[in-house]
């Protein structure tokens, strides 16, 4: 644990003997304030300096950081105090603007710190922060912070909310994380972080120890290697696993379908390639699943099953060439269908239009041919049909389907169709 010295704001006496009293016969600066009032400050005196740093570092700060110096007795707007003790800053979207202070570190008794959101906030995180050891919460998103992610944050045992999003973050995730046991949210989106996922040796901590996290966001950055076996196992709770707009390779690993308790799955834009896992249709809690924009090959994935599931994107692949599978038209939660750029072949079937929640098709740029038979009954929820570029022939649609329906580059759109708004 660093030490801080605070420096010396203002001096607090108590009790009646003049503490000026020097033998000059000239009046003391005390007995000029005497009969007048006597303020004492409520703050503890290194709290009440550490603020005071950040209060010169930063512009934009809160009007009431300007009418005292006690933040906890004459409150800071952002600032909560127990007693004496700073305990949370709270200071979102407030237009600061400058560094964060090394002196963050003095604020022991700190169990919550959000600065998000005031991209005016810049400079490298201080390696102090890992002095913070009561952080609870620790939300730096939507700043211009730069440098490295300090691996001394592994540091901060009491953490379980860790958002550094949406900043300019280099280097690559320190291990140190994995140290964090009690983190259920990590979030280091939309950075430059780069290099592979930090995975557990004899040695050293990594991402794959975190079991009590439910959210690993790590999309958007410039990740490299591949997706480690070891990231995931069955003893994960993981709802959320965000990859996707990396570079990551390779194959995705089987283990992913262990972790039976996730909700969202994005792998898009990245260069992964290989089989889709047979097992991923364990995941039957999953709503969101996005493969699209990579070299994945072999059969579509099965998806039979995963009855939860409301979005699906497998665009831009290289999947074997297949008639649409049974799946499409019997994953009652659907509203989103996305293959884009793919290797479909055959009819569009007719049931997949009459799934209840169905609102978007996205099936351009592929091979499907023969005749579009929409049926009878098309969910009251379809607003789009885009199935441009494909070999369709012929078309079965009732006249009141008056929601967008694309069709150019087909070659319907050769003959009487020609001149329809389906056509344009």
């Amino acid at each position: 644990m660093r030490s801080y010295t605070p420096m010396s704001l203002f001096k607090v006496y108590s009790g009646t003997e003049d503490p000026s009293s020097t033998g000059n016969s000239e009046p003391s600066d005390w007995q000029n304030i005497q009969g007048i009032h006597l303020i004492s400050s409520l703050t503890d005196p290194n709290d009440a300096s550490v603020l005071q740093t950040l209060k010169v570092s930063w512009k934009n700060t809160p009007p009431s950081w300007d009418k005292s110096s006690d933040p906890c007795g004459f409150p800071w707007e952002g600032v909560q105090c127990t007693g004496a003790r700073v305990t949370a800053l709270r200071l979102s979207t407030m237009g600061l603007k400058g560094e964060l202070s090394s002196y963050i570190g003095g604020l022991t008794e700190l169990n919550s710190l959000d600065l998000s959101f005031n991209p005016g906030l810049d400079g490298f995180l201080p390696p102090q922060l890992g002095d913070l050891q009561k952080l609870n919460i620790l939300i730096l998103a939507g700043c211009s912070f730069v440098g490295p992610i300090p691996e001394e944050l592994g540091n901060l045992e009491q953490l379980t909310f860790l958002a550094l999003n949406t900043n300019y973050l280099t280097g690559k995730i320190p291990p140190s994380l994995g140290k964090l046991s009690k983190l259920y949210w990590l979030d280091v989106a939309e950075n430059r972080l780069s290099g592979p996922l930090p995975i557990s040796t004899s040695t050293s901590p990594g991402l794959d120890l975190l079991l009590n996290a439910k959210h690993f966001h790590l999309n958007k950055n410039l990740l490299s290697g591949s997706i480690p076996l070891k990231l995931f196992s069955s003893e994960m709770i993981l709802i959320h696993a965000l990859l996707d707009g990396n570079n990551f390779s390779g194959s995705i690993p089987m283990t992913l379908g262990l972790v039976k308790t996730l909700e969202v799955v994005r792998l898009g834009s990245n260069t992964l390639s290989g089989s889709v896992p047979s097992n991923l249709n364990n995941l039957t809690n999953v709503t969101e699943l996005n493969l699209a924009n990579n070299n994945l090959a072999g059969p579509l994935p099965d998806l039979t099953g995963m009855n939860s599931i409301i979005y699906v994107d497998l665009s831009n692949n290289s999947f074997d060439p297949s008639e649409a599978p049974l799946w499409f038209s019997t994953l009652p939660a659907l509203t989103t269908l996305v293959m884009e750029f793919g290797s479909l072949q055959g009819p569009v079937p007719e049931k997949l239009f009459s799934l209840s929640e169905l609102q978007q098709v996205k099936l351009k740029n592929n091979a499907l041919n023969g005749t579009l038979n929409m049926g009878d009954s098309i969910s009251l929820q379809l607003e789009l049909v885009d199935l441009q570029n494909n070999q369709i022939s012929q078309i079965v649609v009732e006249e009141e389907f008056k929601d967008e329906l694309i069709l150019k580059g087909n070659p319907i759109c050769s003959g009487g169709l020609s001149n329809s708004t389906w056509c344009k």
